[in-house]
């Protein structure tokens, strides 16, 4: 059966096959286990015996290895790219999460189909994959508080045989309110860490400069613990975050102006601003700290920042997704992130093929001849669709699906048959044969000019 005529007949069969494996084995396993949108799709492929496919096999492989080859991003993020019916594909994109955020990701798509695509959050520590978050697009959103300070591996990836467009947004917000009215980070004059009694001891949280008598507010709904006055801290307050397990520390304060047991809001005012405790020789400011239960202070930082980078526009000609694109340049990197900083994967020359599979700001996210993603710079491809040269082939040769010597061959050129050159790869020629077809042929010694 043609590879053509192959994937026609799964697409047809794939949701009758897929319906009757949801028989009692699968109600039993949903019983037992809260399974995620990923996990519940992956058990009807091996109810269907679909796992046992090429097709099958290589979903389920590619979802293994979008852990281990994830492309790390800087946030906030935001990528247009191509999923192809023909070729079970899944993307991961590490990023670096940090305590007291909030991480969102948001997914679009425009497909002539339904399109079901799975994302899954990872924590990524000690070599394993700790899954911590799942949803898909029927909801097309996934929200998720870090807990610890680590890296965290988003996977992306669509169900079998269905293609379209879509555009991932991936963004980190603070999880609780700035505690000053009208201030934000950039009025933070001491972080955490800081040296205090002469390099005795540590700041256990930030200082947040503002007039005095500006508003304390509460950074999250929560219950008063205590109000008091102390030799360090001067006019305190404590407030619980019983959410997040923790408590809120306000210092330094001129007035207190809550009660203990009070119950209060984000955004209500609990105290005004001064410079009471061991702060009298300094100008007003807030200190504020978070104490983790059973765990002690944790950086406050990451919990009130508001990133000022703003998203960037994808700058992608969107005819060109799931196309073919070409080095332009003499030469040209490409790089594992879509950056001038990022180190450089591999140089290629100029004419290499490259497919564009997505792409971020003024950057494409290109699949190389080898198989591998990386990203390039748009401004030194072209597209791939006005041909280097003419040629014409002096034997027989056939035209392969990939520029490998195990790549099958999708159908025979005969000698004489003239052939557009469309770019070049080690011993391989990129080709468009009379018909349109595209493709690659091994040798290019086989060919002469015309």
């Amino acid at each position: 059966m043609r590879r053509s005529n192959f994937i026609n007949y799964i697409i047809y069969i794939l949701p009758l096959l897929i319906l009757a494996g949801c028989g009692k084995e699968q109600t039993l396993r949903g019983v037992f286990k809260n399974q995620t949108p990923h996990e519940k799709y992956a058990a009807k492929l091996r109810d269907a015996k679909l796992h046992e496919t090429a097709l099958g096999q290589q979903w389920l492989q590619e979802a293994q290895e979008a852990l281990q080859d994830s492309i790390t991003v800087t946030l906030p993020f935001k990528e247009t790219g191509y999923f192809a019916a023909d070729k079970p594909r899944a993307l991961g994109y590490r990023i670096e999460g940090q305590r007291g955020q909030r991480l969102i990701v948001n997914l679009e798509l425009k497909a002539r189909e339904q399109l079901d695509v799975f994302l899954d959050l990872f924590e990524a520590g000690g070599g394993n994959a700790t899954h911590v978050a799942a949803a898909d697009s029927s909801t097309a959103t996934l929200s998720y508080e870090v807990r610890n300070d680590q890296q965290h591996i988003l996977r992306v990836q669509p169900e079998l045989l269905r293609s379209g467009q879509y555009t991932l947004t991936i963004q980190s917000e603070p999880t609780l309110a700035f505690p000053v009215a009208d201030k934000s980070s950039r009025n933070i004059a001491s972080i955490w860490g800081d040296p205090r009694d002469a390099g005795v001891r540590r700041h256990e949280g930030i200082d947040v400069f503002a007039r005095r008598g500006a508003p304390a507010i509460a950074a999250t709904a929560g219950v008063v613990s205590r109000v008091s006055t102390t030799p360090r801290g001067g006019k305190v307050i404590w407030l619980t975050d019983p959410a997040r397990r923790q408590s809120l520390y306000y210092a330094h304060l001129d007035s207190q102006l809550v009660q203990t047991g009070q119950r209060v809001q984000a955004g209500d005012t609990i105290g005004l601003i001064g410079n009471t405790g061991n702060a009298k020789g300094t100008g007003p400011h807030l200190h504020f700290g978070i104490y983790r239960y059973g765990q002690g202070a944790t950086n406050p930082y990451p919990y009130v920042h508001q990133s000022a980078s703003k998203l960037q526009p994808v700058q992608l000609d969107t005819a060109l997704l799931g196309n073919w694109v070409r080095v332009a340049a003499k030469s040209g990197n490409v790089r594992l992130q879509p950056s001038t900083k990022s180190a450089v994967y591999q140089e290629l020359p100029r004419h290499t093929p490259l497919l564009v599979t997505g792409g971020t700001a003024n950057w494409y996210r290109v699949l190389l001849p080898t198989g591998a993603e990386a990203y390039i710079a748009s401004s030194i491809t072209e597209p791939a669709t006005r041909p280097v040269r003419q040629e014409q082939l002096t034997a027989a040769t056939d035209l392969l699906e990939d520029a490998h010597p195990a790549a099958a061959a999708m159908q025979q050129l005969s000698a004489g048959a003239s052939i557009a050159i469309l770019g070049r790869y080690n011993n391989y020629a990129f080709v468009r044969d009379a018909s349109g077809q595209l493709g690659w042929i091994n040798s290019v010694d086989e060919v002469s000019v015309r």
